[in-house]
């Protein structure tokens, strides 16, 4: 667009506006703001409800419908490993909710300390953890409930950036750094070797002694293509790196099974379990049992299996979003976009300065956005530039629509920018 005159670029707004004026009057209503599982998705999972047929004992005889258990049923345990590629014996499995788990890690640190001794995070005067960007809204909003500050970072296409990554750790109120290290949200890029090697590193390195990496892998197995990417262990490396106390992993079945029913798990070392265990028994007699052994019976050696038919029908919903943006704006360099084999995401780049302006044209006439900001701390994108693109819940027609409409508004918003802009 930038080698058109201002007469050729007045032209196309003009096209482009009438385009966006007939979509206005069809009165929409679209939604691409949440990366949530489809009906059919949840539907995958209906066997849930027939596994335990009256049959409440585990496999030590807990009968699971009574109190008790706070690292949840040794299977359910087991599960958890599975997902995390860990032990089980370093597993808690919980509730629902993976940042239920998330805000108990980070709470205890602040409040109390992981480790059995005086270090705790609000001995700080102003604790802070590292935020890679673009990454999850959810981590922000955490933070900010507990006090904490965040240090952005910048994401590449193998994590985090590590030169800024080791730069921040230098500071030592700088306590933790998250991490979504499979399939990250949202750029759906999948942590190297190297950047996991690191980051097991790190705490080693840190200026804080009481150093933490929260690793959120909520997409462990959230394929789009096979054989599916590997991501290293972060386990096996801090154990070579003796950090294994300064590890926290998290996962849930949150988009395995039913979004708002499944089973969460932490892992880390002994000494962090026994005093989060400790934590939990204030808050809990133990977690929803019947439904951490109807997930090991529903899931237990089928995995992989129940998440290709996940995959069969989350990537046609990726494949027409990354197709409609190449067909679009591929050959208007006026956008750069991430192309996931996994998770819930695809990260869109476009001029600085118009993301706010693009979300709001397609709220405008009906197609709802995550909002802008909403992938960086206090929803500040400092350069205003990156859209989050959710596929998953919509239908496919109605996901068709929905790119269409916003690819449209990509291309006004920069033809009126580059017209404000051209002499």
């Amino acid at each position: 667009m930038n080698q058109l005159d201002h007469q050729a670029l007045s032209s196309l707004r003009q096209e482009l506006r009438k385009d966006y004026d007939l979509v206005a009057g069809n009165k929409i209503a679209l939604d691409l703001s949440r990366g949530k599982p489809a009906a059919d998705q949840l539907a995958l999972s209906e066997g849930l409800e027939n596994t335990i047929k009256g049959n409440y004992r585990a496999k030590d005889g807990t009968d699971v419908r009574n109190y008790g258990g706070l690292r949840g049923l040794p299977e359910a345990r087991e599960l958890g490993a599975e997902l995390l590629d860990v032990p089980a014996e370093t597993v808690i499995a919980g509730g629902n909710s993976s940042l239920n788990l998330m805000h108990l890690v980070t709470h205890t640190a602040m409040q109390v300390g992981l480790w059995g001794d005086e270090r705790r995070w609000q001995k700080d005067e102003s604790p802070a953890l590292i935020a890679p960007v673009p990454g999850y809204d959810r981590h922000y909003v955490l933070s900010d409930a507990l006090g904490l500050d965040l240090r952005t970072v910048n994401m590449t296409a193998d994590g985090p950036n590590l030169e800024e990554v080791r730069r921040a750790a230098e500071d030592p109120s700088v306590k933790g750094i998250w991490c979504v290290p499979k399939y990250s949200n949202p750029t759906g890029c999948t942590y190297s070797e190297e950047t996991v090697q690191a980051l097991a590193e790190l705490p080693k390195l840190a200026a804080a002694e009481d150093f933490v990496v929260l690793w959120d892998n909520a997409y462990a197995v959230h394929d789009l293509e096979f054989p599916m990417r590997t991501l290293a262990s972060i386990q096996a490396a801090a154990i070579s790196h003796g950090t294994e106390d300064h590890i926290v992993q998290f996962a849930s079945t949150s988009k395995i099974t039913f979004a708002g029913g499944g089973v969460a798990f932490l892992a880390s070392s002994e000494r962090v379990l026994a005093t989060l265990e400790n934590q939990l028994g204030f808050m809990t007699i133990g977690p929803d049992k019947v439904n951490q052994l109807r997930h090991v019976l529903f899931l237990q050696g089928r995995i992989a299996e129940h998440m290709q038919a996940h995959a069969a029908l989350l990537k046609p919903k990726f494949d027409l979003v990354l197709a409609t943006l190449e067909d679009e704006l591929g050959e208007l360099d006026i956008a750069h976009w991430t192309q996931p084999s996994g998770g819930y995401f695809v990260s869109l780049d476009l001029r600085p300065g118009l993301a706010r302006e693009v979300i709001n044209l397609a709220q405008q006439v009906g197609l709802t956005l995550t909002p802008a900001g909403a992938t960086f701390p206090h929803n500040d994108d400092p350069e205003d530039k990156n859209v989050r693109i959710a596929p998953t819940f919509a239908e496919l027609s109605d996901l068709n629509a929905a790119m269409q409409i916003l690819t449209l508004c990509v291309k006004l918003a920069t033809v009126e920018q580059t017209l404000e802009q051209t002499p």
